[in-house]
């Protein structure tokens, strides 16, 4: 049997990593800064994350929710004092599909309404599936075909006012800074209309903080800045450093019964494990501000550069627009420089390095990018 080829992949197999760094099986090393999609939020092998996973695999290893799991408690309370959403409660899950999807279905059986507002180029639109049937008939209730998914362009409150007031919409539902589309930005004023917008009409607003969460962005949530306060935000990718985890995080409007939200292998004990070291070493390395800082000096330095048509993000995660296609300049950041990067559409450079990256390590790739640009 051969692999579904749908990713393009690097001519490299990693056979060691630590921190910011990868080295494939020629003693090549590399530069990461891409993080596996946004997924290496403490950095590579991190001896805290290991000891945290390798102690419970000894003890007791993979079980599923359907017992107690003290860790998922502790997990909660962690997060709940990392982001400040300490009234907010937790849901775990596996990956950011699986959390965008209970939170779709939070919604709906919320409202009794069946159709979601999402915006143009959102990743998290991709996976809008139908609502499961159940047994209760209160979420049964106007949820039973499933959803359908409206796409409206960013920044028109207009026309997201129109769409609400015809009365069947569960949720709107809107990346901190929108990663998949090449780093756009949100404006402040939007994302406070947006809210303003959803409580007047009794719409649920959920923050896909999927990837650009977890310190990401600078602020633990990319929406902070803002001042909104959304009723379900999402996460995964950074939350657990590689290891599979995704988490909903719902305010005190929704009330829990038995059987709305359901997972198989959510909230499994290495998964906690993983998630709690992650957060032990943001708290200790205060990883948070560090992408803050060296986000901020690492754009501003990237906007000093010629070539480059705009430097768009916020903390460690950026995105380079340029005029012609990328995959000549990642091609040769790669081969020789020794960078890993990333990609949106083919104009697009996509940065997502571990949140541990130093300002030496930002000016390494500026100096490579610049050597690279200086030779077009």
């Amino acid at each position: 049997m051969d692999l579904f080829d749908v990713y393009p992949l690097m001519d490299v197999i990693p056979v060691k990593a630590e921190d910011c760094y990868v080295w494939d099986e020629k003693g090549v090393k590399y530069l990461d800064l891409y993080g596996g999609h946004a997924v290496i939020s403490i950095g590579h092998s991190h001896p805290h994350y290991i000891k945290r996973i390798s102690n419970q695999l000894e003890r007791m290893g993979f079980y599923s929710n359907s017992v107690q799991n003290p860790m998922q408690k502790e997990l909660a309370k962690k997060l709940g004092e990392a982001c400040g959403l300490n009234d907010y409660s937790l849901f775990l899950c596996n990956s950011g599909a699986e959390a965008n999807e209970n939170a779709l279905k939070l919604a709906s059986f919320h409202t009794g309404k069946s159709r979601v507002i999402a915006f143009e180029k959102a990743f998290h639109g991709r996976t809008s599936a139908a609502v499961a049937a159940t047994d209760n008939p209160k979420i049964q209730a106007g949820v039973n075909k499933g959803l359908n998914v409206t796409f409206l362009p960013l920044n028109d409150l207009a026309a997201i006012e129109t769409e609400l007031a015809k009365g069947d919409v569960c949720a709107v539902i809107i990346e901190g800074i929108q990663g998949i589309a090449g780093i756009q930005m949100i404006d402040d004023s939007f994302f406070q209309g947006l809210e303003k917008l959803c409580r007047n009409s009794n719409v649920v607003l959920i923050l896909d903080e999927i990837q650009s969460g977890y310190g990401r962005s600078g602020s633990f949530f990319a929406f902070e800045q803002s001042g909104i306060k959304p009723h379900i935000i999402t996460t995964a990718k950074g939350m657990g450093n590689g290891f599979p985890i995704g988490g909903v995080l719902i305010s005190p409007d929704f009330t829990a019964t038995y059987g709305m939200l359901g997972t198989t292998f959510g909230g499994n004990y290495l998964a906690c494990a993983a998630a709690l070291g992650v957060l032990e070493v943001m708290n200790k390395q205060k990883l948070v501000e560090n992408s803050r800082t060296v986000g901020s000096f690492f754009i501003d330095e990237l906007k000093k550069l010629d070539g480059i048509l705009e430097v768009r993000g916020r903390g460690l995660m950026i995105g380079l627009e340029f005029d012609t296609p990328v995959a000549p300049l990642r091609k040769e950041l790669l081969e020789k420089h020794n960078i890993f990067t990333g990609v949106s559409s083919t104009n697009v450079i996509r940065l997502l390095p571990p949140l541990t990256l130093t300002k030496d390590m930002a000016l390494y790739f500026i100096q490579s990018l610049k050597d690279i640009l200086k030779g077009i």
